[in-house]
């Protein structure tokens, strides 16, 4: 069984966490030109009301969220609710990324990636979910990383906050395909971002925001599951993942000169 995409996003109501920046920025801009209704949710209002100022009226709604705060979520929502009466597409894009290895390793910065990265996306699924079952469809997309697929160097909290982001989805899709709701579990590369800006090397198959954008809405239309780019470096990535564990080891060593 395949699980169905959104042929088109115009006149949709889609909840974007995460919208005041990078990928979700990119992909608040892309559905608002396919005429489909978004919610721009993160805590930065400003940068959420510069892009709700370019859509058309009654387009674009700010919501404002801190994802690590439990009380903002129910109070986001029924504002969702209580202007749209449900959304169609659940698109959480928020997170965070500290680069950190086991000579700079703090407990207090894993505890706010898992936060954010793993406990944030929870928290927006258990809120649309029941809606979504008693209807019997919607989308809920995740984006997790190509970083958690395996263990890379700088990525000590990141990369298990991602490896759990790529459980849950896999789970939720097995739940949810009988229901008649859509997982799509979205796995980028290196992306051009404030997040990314961070790193100190050379990131291999780096691109814009916008390709990222554009690679997204083309998987939920065609109703992918498993969403990943760019190509060329997510699928070398599979490929490192089912090697020996002393080959993955040598190859990272070999390559990722940090």
């Amino acid at each position: 069984m395949k699980q169905m995409g959104i042929a088109s996003f115009s006149g949709k109501c889609i909840w974007i966490i995460g919208a005041s920046s990078g990928i979700g920025e990119a992909c608040a801009k892309s559905f608002i030109q396919q005429n489909a209704r978004v919610a721009l949710s993160s805590r930065r209002i400003d940068r959420l009301n510069a892009i709700a100022n370019k859509a058309k009226p009654n387009q674009a709604l700010v919501v404002p969220l801190d994802v690590t705060k439990d009380e903002q979520f129910a109070i986001a929502y029924e504002q969702i609710i209580n202007t749209w009466g449900g959304i169609d597409l659940l698109l959480f894009v928020s997170g965070v990324y500290t680069p950190l290895r086991a000579d700079n390793f703090d407990i207090d910065i894993a505890r706010q990636t898992i936060e954010a990265n793993l406990l944030g996306p929870m928290k927006a699924v258990a809120l649309v979910l029941p809606k979504m079952l008693k209807a019997q469809k919607g989308h809920i997309a995740i984006v997790g990383s190509v970083a958690g697929y395996s263990g890379l160097p700088k990525a000590l909290a990141y990369g298990p906050s991602k490896a759990a982001i790529i459980n849950f989805c896999e789970t939720l899709h097995y739940d949810l395909l009988p229901k008649g709701i859509g997982v799509h579990m979205i796995s980028p590369g290196f992306v051009a971002t404030e997040a990314t800006a961070q790193n100190d090397f050379e990131m291999p198959a780096l691109i814009s925001a916008e390709e990222a954008a554009s690679e997204i809405l083309k998987g939920i239309q065609e109703g992918e599951f498993d969403i990943h780019f760019p190509k060329r470096f997510s699928r070398f990535l599979k490929f490192l993942r089912i090697l020996p564990y002393p080959l993955y080891f040598w190859i990272v060593r070999r390559f990722v000169k940090i």
